[in-house]
């Protein structure tokens, strides 16, 4: 089982050696770099810097902004600087982040982003092998690379490429292009993976006619969970406001119509386009919480996470507690979840 946190968003970068240094202690095997606040590939080559033995992955780097030629060189860097220890995580984000805060056109984004996959392991072939580029696809050509551009071979492992999704279309393309899924919090509910996630993976991995299994696939369950009771309750109120967020936001309402909770995904949509953000943690209600994430302290929540999640997954998202008082027990709690369980899909 691949234990994951991410890196806070918020982490300054000032801070990033001393917050990698500490999740490597507590013994994660992968940490995951978001793109929100900052650019993520300047916070992968710290991460990388001050880290032995962490996996360092995007999850998920803002694809349709950036040629595809500009990821791969700073994937190829950080793969290089970082011994082979760097995953390439892209997404499509959502139509109006894309459009409002990237000004970027907006098209087909499953047809743009199977392209622009496609042209990240054309490119990633003439950097390792010296070919000649020559990618012609729905979005994206590419034919010029002169050895004086070419940074030329790894001699570690090339950046694998993830993919994330929440619609069956993205699902599938997963399913079909990407060596690993991250699952959506949202999407990470159990209902969801069996109603929908799962499918699409292994309809995508069928159509491109895979042999593999597919993608490896990490579940991200956003969880109130700490060492005693009374954390729990912080934990609550902390994940309330961030899922009420979430679940505003139209396209990820799916797993609250399918635990039965249709009305608290109108009241949070409504109350999000009216501006009334502060609202929003109090639709959410402790009834609703309880269907929708894993509620358990450290010791009991490997068990909790076991029958939520049984083998349908390869490995799983957990956030580091609030604060180092709890390190050692926290510790614990991943020694304990690392077990002998064999993931299936």
């Amino acid at each position: 089982m691949e234990l994951v946190t991410s890196l806070p968003a918020d982490t300054p970068l000032s801070e990033v050696a001393t917050r990698i240094r500490r999740i490597e202690a507590l013994g994660f095997d992968t940490v995951h770099i978001s793109e929100t606040v900052r650019d993520p590939f300047g916070v992968c080559a710290l991460a990388a810097e001050h880290s032995t033995t962490l996996t360092i992955r995007t999850s998920m780097v803002v694809a349709f902004p950036r040629s595809p030629m500009l990821t791969a060189y700073a994937a190829w860097d950080l793969a290089r600087f970082s011994a082979g220890r760097f995953q390439l995580g892209i997404a499509s984000q959502v139509r109006g982040n894309m459009v409002g805060r990237y000004s970027t056109p907006w098209t087909d984004p499953v047809a743009q982003l199977s392209d622009y996959a496609a042209a990240l392991r054309a490119i990633f072939a003439s950097f390792q092998t010296g070919s000649r580029l020559d990618h012609h696809g729905s979005h994206y050509e590419f034919t010029r690379l002169q050895p004086y551009f070419n940074p030329g071979p790894l001699d570690v492992t090339p950046p694998s490429l993830w993919m994330g999704g929440v619609g069956p279309r993205m699902c599938e393309l997963a399913g079909a292009a990407a060596d690993g899924f991250v699952a959506h919090p949202t999407g990470s509910h159990p209902l969801s993976l069996a109603d929908r996630v799962l499918p699409a993976l292994r309809a995508g991995a069928e159509r491109a006619g895979r042999t593999d299994g597919g993608p490896r696939i990490i579940v991200v369950p956003k969880m109130i969970t700490g060492p005693d009771a009374e954390s729990l309750a912080e934990s609550r109120e902390r994940l309330r406001s961030e899922l009420a967020f979430l679940y505003s936001t139209p396209a990820y309402r799916g797993t609250l119509d399918l635990v039965g909770h249709p009305e608290t995904a109108d009241r949070l949509s409504a109350a999000a386009h009216a501006g009334a953000w502060t609202d929003l943690p109090a639709i959410l209600t402790d009834e609703v919480l309880e269907t929708l994430v894993p509620e358990a302290i450290y010791a009991d929540l490997p068990t909790v996470l076991d029958r939520w999640y049984g083998s349908h997954c390869d490995g799983i998202a957990l956030q580091i507690p609030p604060t180092t008082d709890d390190d050692d027990q926290f510790r614990d709690l991943l020694t304990a979840l690392r077990g002998p369980r064999t993931a299936t899909s």
